[in-house]
């Protein structure tokens, strides 16, 4: 019986020639299509590439993912909801959430989808020819077989999180998440065996920051080339004549990693005024810890749209960003309006937050630690700010990956 990730056999046929003179044609990956957050505004990004770089001669083809929403990301992805998406047999599942909730309990099934995607991959490219696979992956479609000698340039946002540095906070009280617990006891030897074995269908990896380069490291044994994420440093902006107000400013999801709770508890021991913008499933909880707190003192907004949060960076004294994200894109986009930023030592802000000139880092999880930091924040620091935060635009990521884009093209072209 074939195994997940063993090719078809078409694979292994001579691999067609692409025609003289015709445009490259990129095929994209990424794990499901269901929402837009971080990992979508990066795809979003490269599926525009071939329209916003026409020397590079790209043609994009169809995009390849576990589960698909139609629809979920037409109004902020246009580039990407253009692709015809090809999907794997999960996304069939007789559930209504499967795509969005319902997919975490068919981990166990992820690398037959991949294998199964690939399969689909190697037949498209014997109909016409592909020249490049490119994925962006924090979960299993990094495993995804390119056909012979098509490179595969994977952009990963982290190795799967839930098979190698985050396992704990899968766990818990809860009949859920001990069911959970107990899947990834039960399934994770394997399915870890089978992501690091698959690592190798990458031709080359690119991390989001030094983090995630040490994780992949960690996790395949393979370097990996730093390109940020493309924050939108030409929307968020400071304002023409900066006004902070003294307020501090948390944006996130109100999830347990984001860790708000720590920006609340240290809003309380400063006695700050701390303004939540975000929703999630931990809101009512954050709400009853902050019950206790002064009229005014802590505001959740809920989600806000782009010109108020916009509004919020210029406005605000500082960002608290007390988790350990992957990168942190709203850290940079904070820094961008000029907006200094108070961040945990960890992950992704070690790359985005330069301690004593754009922001201050703390080590640990006290509330206390956190608002010593607060106290340490640079003032009337927009300038410097905003010019730090140019490194991570736009302009810089599709340059960064155009190059390797055509570096790997030109390495196939040759062989």
């Amino acid at each position: 019986p074939r195994t997940p990730d063993m090719p078809d056999p078409a694979d292994t046929q001579p691999n067609p020639k692409p025609p003289p003179g015709r445009p490259r044609r990129i095929a994209y990956a990424h794990d499901w299509l269901v929402g837009y957050r971080g990992g979508e505004a990066v795809l979003e990004r490269l599926a525009a590439l071939p329209t916003r770089r026409p020397d590079l001669h790209l043609q994009a083809t169809p995009l390849y993912t576990m589960f698909h929403t139609p629809g979920a990301v037409a109004s902020q992805a246009p580039a990407t909801d253009a692709l015809q998406a090809r999907v794997s047999w999960l996304n069939r599942f007789p559930t209504r959430s499967v795509a969005r909730r319902g997919r975490r309990w068919l981990l166990p099934m992820y690398p037959f989808a991949v294998g199964g995607l690939g399969r689909a991959l190697t037949r498209d490219h014997a109909r016409e020819p592909i020249d490049l696979l490119l994925s962006t992956s924090s979960a299993a479609i990094k495993g995804l077989r390119p056909p012979a000698d098509v490179p595969h340039l994977c952009y990963c946002h982290s190795p799967a999180r839930y098979l190698w540095d985050r396992t704990d906070q899968y766990g818990g009280d809860s009949i859920k998440a001990k069911a959970r617990s107990a899947g990834l006891g039960l399934f994770g030897p394997w399915l870890r065996s089978w992501d690091r074995r698959t690592a190798a269908h990458a031709t080359r990896f690119v991390a989001n920051s030094k983090h995630t380069a040490a994780l992949i490291q960690r996790a395949y044994g393979r370097d990996a080339t730093v390109i940020h994420p493309p924050a939108r440093t030409a929307y968020f902006t400071p304002a023409s004549r900066p006004k902070r107000e003294d307020f501090w400013l948390v944006v996130a999801a109100l999830e347990p990693y984001k860790r708000t709770d720590l920006a609340i508890d240290a809003a309380l021991h400063a006695g700050a005024r701390l303004v939540i913008a975000g929703e999630g499933g931990q809101r009512a909880e954050l709400e009853a810890r902050a019950a206790d707190a002064p009229a005014g003192q802590i505001t959740f907004t809920g989600r806000v749209s782009d010109e108020r949060l916009r509004e919020l960076y210029r406005t605000a004294r500082l960002l608290v960003f007390p988790q350990v994200e992957d990168f942190g894109i709203v850290a940079v986009e904070a820094q961008a309006a000029g907006c200094p930023v108070v961040a945990r030592a960890e992950g992704g802000a070690l790359d985005t937050v330069v301690d004593g000139v754009t922001g201050a880092l703390f080590t640990g999880s006290a509330p206390e630690a956190l608002a010593e930091a607060a106290d340490r924040a640079p003032e009337h620091a927009d300038t410097a700010c905003a010019r730090h935060a140019q490194a991570f635009g736009e302009t810089a990521f599709d340059n960064a990956m155009a190059a390797q884009i055509e570096d790997l093209l030109t390495d196939a072209q040759k062989r």
